[in-house]
């Protein structure tokens, strides 16, 4: 993830993609309800909070496919309401869609392994929460960036102490300029310290049969989350045996920003580029029959 740890620029940065997103999902998403707060974990005391969005006419309805969204921000610097306005693009084609909030690194006590904990712990809960109407078998994982790590260390990256009978592993997987091939990148080394080496949280580090369908969305000239990263992931996945869709888009880097133009600070992504990967997530998702 080199190259994101600017501060200013990136709290700038995420304003800008909150706009963006929501903009970019009001225009094709159904009615869907107002965000519900859950508390889905309470690691060390702190309240870890899911926010749920539903198609307006659930109620009583058939349970409905799942998807849980994890935003990026290199595991040190977001919030759940990055996600929301993919949350109600989701809920507009009839998902429980949450948006989740994580552990940031502190570059301390808390680092990229307790956020990847709290994304085994939010799939978990979503199985279990009976009051969602979520279908348990037709959970989809969704992250972009650092967010994208989480969701395949769920489906990918066991714990050995966790003896939870739930799975954490998600259905399905949308990564978008996925940190999935970490080797080469000192920021989560410095954000882990001496609690792990980096090699042990990078998923193309897991690749086995048997994983969850994958679609991986990226832009060829990205510098945070390089192309040939991706493609190592891709390749080893085919490889074994499993679905992962690669779509490349030309002419853009990080999150779909022009290139040509800085992609590790303000979002800019290409509005046709960026609609594109959308549907495609989409269409990724109806054909696994997880959604109509």
């Amino acid at each position: 993830m080199k190259r994101m740890r600017r501060g200013a620029r990136r709290v700038l940065a995420a304003a800008l993609l909150v706009m963006l997103s929501n903009a970019a999902s009001s225009r094709d998403s159904g009615a869907v309800t107002a965000p519900a707060a859950f508390v889905y974990a309470t690691p060390d005391t702190f309240e870890l909070k899911a926010y749920v969005f539903k198609p307006a006419e659930s109620e009583g309805a058939a349970r409905h496919p799942g998807i849980v969204i994890f935003h990026g921000g290199g595991w040190n610097l977001g919030s759940p309401e990055w996600a929301f306005g993919r949350a109600r693009h989701f809920a507009g084609l009839g998902m429980v869609a949450v948006a989740v909030q994580y552990r940031l690194s502190d570059q301390g006590s808390i680092t990229p392994l307790e956020a990847m904990a709290d994304a085994r712990a939010v799939i978990r809960w979503l199985r279990s929460e009976t009051s969602l109407d979520i279908a348990k078998d037709k959970i989809a994982a969704y992250g972009w960036s650092a967010g994208a790590q989480l969701a395949a260390s769920a489906a990918m990256i066991p714990d050995p102490g966790d003896e939870n009978p739930v799975s954490c592993v998600p259905d399905a997987l949308i990564l978008i300029s996925p940190a999935v091939s970490l080797g080469a990148d000192p920021w989560p080394q410095k954000l882990l310290g001496d609690r792990a080496d980096v090699e042990e949280i990078s998923p193309d580090n897991y690749v086995r049969p048997g994983l969850p369908p994958a679609i991986l969305l990226q832009g060829r000239t990205d510098t945070v989350t390089p192309l040939a990263g991706v493609e190592k992931f891709h390749d080893l996945m085919l490889k074994a045996g499993n679905r992962c869709d690669l779509h490349i888009y030309d002419g853009v880097g990080h999150l779909f920003t022009p290139a040509g133009e800085p992609d590790d600070g303000y979002p800019n992504p290409d509005p046709e580029v960026q609609a594109s990967a959308y549907r495609e997530a989409d269409e990724f998702l109806r054909s696994l029959g997880i959604i109509d």
